[in-house]
């Protein structure tokens, strides 16, 4: 794993600013962090004030202007552009998000975009996610079965155990979930947060796997599991939707029958 710092100086100064053509009838502006480890005076917030009939609808779409016409230098991720991949989740207007899902015109006034927070700072708007990425590792997030499988067909489920799974197969691993929890901010060395726990609830209730109680008896841990407060921000900035609140519930509740 990389080690990095989060950057030592927690309040940005004023970066540059960089005006609209004197011609653009819609402005809007752009607050982003910037932050470089090449650079001793980080960090500090840039303002792009763009022309909004020349980008696209989504707040990916500013960002990607900008740094295809203005400052080629601005760093983010970013890949699918549907929602799909997880890549360009930031914080846009205090919220934990899909860059490629937020459109502009559902904010007002200036739109400050930040990494995720409480994450190293890799570059900008690209945060250390190694840490995360090993949380999930260590769930063992797939099908675990000592049973060999079908020879002629894959292993079957009924109509019902597949419903089970169903808002939970959908996470995208943007992590939105686990940066939006306090819980996994001061805890996030120990505690698994809702990202990974939706995932290792996905697997617990997958009725092809049979290492169940092996599961359960990992996670029963006062922080591995019991780190959560049920603060509930976590499903309030899911942008897919889902519940980690109520798959982290399950656990617990499962925790509590095995016993």
């Amino acid at each position: 794993m990389v080690e990095l710092s989060l950057p030592k100086n927690s309040t940005p100064r004023p970066g540059k600013f960089h005006p609209a053509p004197s011609d653009a009838k819609r402005k809007a502006v752009f607050q982003i962090y910037r932050w470089s480890p090449d650079d001793d005076e980080n960090p500090c917030l840039d303002s792009y004030e763009l022309d909004l009939d020349k980008v696209g609808p989504m707040v990916l779409d500013a960002l990607l202007y900008i740094k295809d016409h203005i400052d080629a230098s601005l760093t983010f991720r970013r890949s699918c552009r549907e929602g799909i991949c997880g890549s360009c989740a930031m914080n846009i207007d205090g919220e934990n998000t899909l860059a490629c899902l937020k459109p502009i015109s559902a904010i007002k006034g200036t739109i400050r975009i930040n990494p995720l927070p409480h994450m190293p700072v890799v570059k900008d708007l690209v945060p250390n996610l190694n840490g995360a990425y090993a949380q999930l590792e260590s769930i063992q997030p797939w099908l675990k079965s000592d049973t060999p499988p079908p020879p002629d067909t894959e292993r079957l489920q009924s109509i019902e155990e597949r419903e089970k799974l169903d808002g939970m197969w959908e996470c995208i691993l943007c992590f939105c979930c686990s940066t939006s929890c306090p819980s996994y901010w001061w805890n996030g060395d120990r505690y698994l947060g809702p990202a990974t726990l939706l995932a290792a609830n996905r697997w617990i209730m997958d009725s092809r796997d049979d290492h169940t109680g092996e599961r359960l008896a990992a996670l029963d841990d006062s922080m591995k599991l019991y780190g959560c407060r049920t603060i509930m921000n976590c499903t309030q900035t899911c942008p897919k939707g889902l519940n980690p609140a109520k798959a982290i519930a399950n656990i617990k509740k499962l925790q509590v029958e095995r016993e």
